[in-house]
């Protein structure tokens, strides 16, 4: 139970650093560092600066695999139905949020942590980067000419899903880059799937 200050009030208590506590505590327990505050890579709990574009990158691709398996499967889905176009992009995006995050579910729960907790740190790594992915790839689907009309046996639609992802990669790279950098986004998961 959390005490109250000095004024009487309950202190305030960011979901997102328990669950970081909850990680760096088992971790260490795992690794013999009680009391170290120092996570198994070294770095200390408050210790953030910018993080490497190779970090990124990789944060990046865990998040565009995900993605792509969900999206490619609920646009095949979609097209192969006949559906049009906004019941099959939201298939998609929802597919997508899916498989990005049961990736990052999969790797935190086999590294110890319970589903509880495994759930809150998969929200909190990728939700913002599944959704800068989701906007990009998605709006470049609308923009490319006959994308969304073409079916599974048209070269357009693998080019334009293909080139979609692309540009989705290069516009979410930054922006994991940033939240890394931050303490956020794959930081708080980095340590069980790095």
């Amino acid at each position: 139970m959390t005490e109250a200050d000095s004024t009487g009030r309950t202190p305030h208590t960011n979901l997102g650093d328990v669950m970081q506590h909850e990680a760096h505590t088992q971790e260490q327990h795992r690794h013999g560092q009680h009391g170290t505050g120092q996570n198994r890579h070294g770095h200390g709990h408050g210790a953030h600066g910018p993080a490497s574009w190779g970090t990124a990158v990789r944060a990046t691709l865990h998040c565009l695999t995900g993605c792509a398996i969900g999206e490619i499967l609920g646009m095949v889905i979609g097209t192969a139905l006949g559906w049009h176009n906004a019941p099959t992009m939201a298939l998609a995006i929802a597919l997508a949020f899916f498989f990005g995050y049961s990736l990052t579910l999969y790797a935190v729960t086999r590294a110890g942590l319970s589903l509880r907790t495994a759930i809150g740190v998969a929200l909190a790594a990728d939700t913002l980067s599944i959704t800068a992915m989701e906007l990009v790839d998605n709006g470049v689907l609308l923009i490319v000419p006959g994308a969304m009309e073409a079916q599974l046996s048209d070269a357009l639609f693998w080019w334009a899903l293909a080139a979609a992802f692309a540009v989705a990669f290069l516009a979410t790279t930054p922006v994991n880059r940033w939240m890394i950098g931050r303490g956020k986004g794959h930081a708080v998961v980095h340590q069980y799937h790095g």
